[in-house]
């Protein structure tokens, strides 16, 4: 089994991403399945076309992109996407669409195929903080999930997909007081669980994961 691993580019002014900088860390191998990392930029349009593009190459059974979510407090599964871009801050080469279909043929929103709620309960076994999330925002993270679980619908049914979130890494938080951080290591660590789940689970399991509000 091949697992296709995105991170994104910093992004926001800030001097990493804690999402690359886990992907990079992570384990070649997991529960048997080849890990193939790929930094992606925090651009619309060209983030997704990247992620496409190795899809065709590497042809891989699960692809899983990483995104930051500065101000979570742990390691966040994304359920859905949704077919629109409404970036409150321009990106990497300074666009900022606003209110824009990302594909004008997609559907209104996509859901992760991937045992997200397994995932979540990895992660927690693993001894780091993890819940389910419903949504991906309607920035860069939300695009590029959408982009995948796009393609996967158009060219690659058999292939399973979907998003992670992950806190800013401590580094990122020394001016910001009061905000939640995960250390590097453990984010990857974090990760790495997801990533089993996701291998090991083609079934997701049948427990709580919504929210009131």
């Amino acid at each position: 089994m091949n697992v296709l691993i995105t991170g994104f580019d910093p992004f926001g002014g800030e001097p990493i991403n804690p999402a690359w900088e886990a992907v990079k860390a992570m384990k070649d191998e997991i529960a048997g399945a080849t890990i193939t990392k790929l930094q992606i930029p925090t651009v619309v349009a060209k983030s997704i076309a990247k992620v496409h593009e190795k899809m065709q190459e590497l042809r891989p059974d699960i692809v899983i992109s990483i995104g930051q979510a500065g101000g979570r407090f742990g390691v966040t599964p994304e359920r859905v996407a949704i077919n629109v871009t409404d970036a409150r801050i321009p990106d990497n080469e300074g666009n900022q669409p606003i209110d824009e279909p990302i594909f004008a043929d997609g559907d209104a929103a996509y859901f992760s195929n991937l045992p997200v709620k397994a995932m979540v309960q990895e992660i927690r076994n693993a001894g780091y903080p993890s819940t389910l999330s419903n949504t991906a925002g309607t920035y860069i993270c939300n695009h590029v999930m959408y982009g995948i679980l796009y393609y996967i619908q158009k060219e690659f049914p058999n292939v399973r997909g979907g998003f992670i979130h992950v806190p800013y890494a401590v580094s990122q938080v020394v001016n910001k007081p009061a905000t939640p951080s995960m250390a590097i290591a453990d984010i990857t660590a974090a990760l790495e669980a997801a990533v089993k789940a996701a291998v090991e689970y083609e079934q997701d399991i049948k427990v709580v994961g919504g929210e009131t509000h």
